[in-house]
């Protein structure tokens, strides 16, 4: 079949939200939150979570993402109950495309063909990235910040006067029709999660899988958050953030501490006294080094880090929210714009309930379990996870399940109990410490 033949059998289906055959393949590239930042692939009528019958029909899908122009690397897909799942860098601008052959359907059977594609970042970066070679009907971006532009291909090259169909949350289409250089333009209403999408037909008979077909039928997509280029600082979610952080129990004017403990460290005991200075220094009556002794350190200088109250800086986090997800059970998730974390939380009911990190080659996610709340009505640790995955393949590599108890005296709450419970390959490590006789320091 030659191109002009393959560019006049370019038709549009319509959009019928309660039909399967409805139906496309889109990829969505999600925001850095608990494990990382992931391509999510979904079988339905937009981009978001589709029918879980559908996917063991879609669980060989392969991507690539391309973090440079026309450098494609593969991603580890796996499925989950309703989507699949892809590992991907946390940070920079990214590019996903896929291919899923779904296979021979319909009683005048044809061959379904899905290719689906997802970018995330600026749009100067967008506009610079190339085409995989081996997708043979794929959309290009070529917009500014201003008006989102398309380019429908066949082989590499532009669709004339192609006919593509916008979709939002709302479900109503917008229907785009590209100029004589396969170039569509439109501006999306507002901002928000938008795909597009296209399809083909190509009268061609063949053999799938045992299967005989008449046609072949091949749909693409591309999904994208608008605006492209998101920066700055949502006041709303600044707010939200300063509200969880002051409502967080602090050692206010701190004179520090000493208190006598006793630990116990995958069944190696120790006990001494420790003294917490009103900088958060520790130290021990007793000198030498012990594996034990060193972990009691570290833990009760983690604990004053995260205690003693910090002069105001005067300049408010650059924060805004990373989706438009408000229904969340865990909150609403902020991004933390800079630094070298990629930091991402969730906030429900003053709380800061997930924080999310990425540490060069692990990814970390915090989940508070429960909070205790002290005199002033102010929120303590008092159960929470931590779990690491590896950065790069996903896998998990360890949970550690962690406890406080607190005690009150005079105007501070100061730590009774710790407990972690880890958890990995190489089996389960428990380690505690209990302080008693607790006395402030003299400022």
């Amino acid at each position: 079949m030659t191109l002009h033949r393959c560019w006049f059998a370019l038709v549009v289906i319509a959009f019928i939200a309660d039909a399967a055959s409805a139906h496309f393949l889109f990829v969505r590239i999600r925001p850095p939150a608990e494990g990382g930042r992931y391509a999510e692939v979904y079988f339905s009528d937009q981009a978001e979570a589709g029918d879980p019958r559908f996917v063991a029909k879609i669980a060989h899908t392969k991507l690539w993402v391309q973090a440079k122009p026309g450098e494609f690397e593969p991603l580890r897909v796996q499925a989950s109950a309703d989507r699949l799942r892809a590992l991907l860098p946390a940070t920079g601008s990214l590019a996903v495309v896929g291919e899923c052959t779904y296979g021979v359907i319909g009683k005048k059977p044809f061959l379904l063909r899905h290719y689906p594609k997802a970018f995330a970042g600026s749009h100067h970066d967008l506009r610079a990235m190339q085409p995989k070679k081996e997708i043979p009907f794929e959309i290009l971006y070529c917009g500014t910040d201003k008006i989102v532009q398309f380019i429908a291909t066949r082989n590499g090259k532009p669709i004339p006067n192609a006919t593509l169909i916008a979709v939002g949350k709302d479900l109503k289409d917008h229907k785009l029709t590209a100029n004589d250089m396969g170039v569509a333009s439109w501006t999306p209403p507002g901002s928000g999660h938008y795909a597009v999408y296209m399809t083909q037909t190509l009268k061609e008979a063949g053999v799938y899988e045992g299967k005989k077909y008449d046609e072949i039928r091949e749909f693409a997509t591309f999904a994208f958050a608008w605006p492209l280029d998101t920066t700055g600082a949502d006041s709303k979610a600044v707010q939200l953030f300063q509200e969880a952080i002051a409502a967080r129990a602090s050692w206010s004017d701190f004179p520090g501490f000493e208190a006598d403990v006793k630990a116990i460290v995958d069944g190696r005991p120790w006990k001494g006294r420790a003294t917490v200075s009103a900088k958060g220094d520790v130290d021990f009556d007793m000198i030498g080094d012990d594996p034990a002794r060193d972990w009691v350190k570290e833990q009760l200088e983690s604990m004053a880090l995260h205690r003693i109250a910090r002069p105001a800086s005067g300049k408010a986090p650059v924060l805004r929210f990373a989706d438009g997800d408000t229904d969340h059970p865990l909150g609403r998730l902020v991004i933390f714009e800079g630094g070298s974390m990629a930091s991402t939380y969730r906030v429900k009911d003053r709380q800061i309930s997930v924080v999310n990190r990425a540490m060069g080659k692990t990814n970390m996610t915090i989940t508070i379990i429960e909070n205790d709340i002290n005199a002033e009505k102010k929120f303590l640790p008092r159960s929470y996870t931590v779990h690491y995955w590896n950065a790069k393949t996903g896998e998990l590599q360890r949970s550690e399940t962690i406890q406080n108890r607190w005690t009150r005296l005079a105007s501070w709450d100061l730590p009774t109990m710790l407990s972690v419970v880890t958890a990995s390959a190489a089996g389960q490590s428990v380690k505690t410490m209990t302080l008693t006789n607790h006395r402030l320091l003299k400022k």
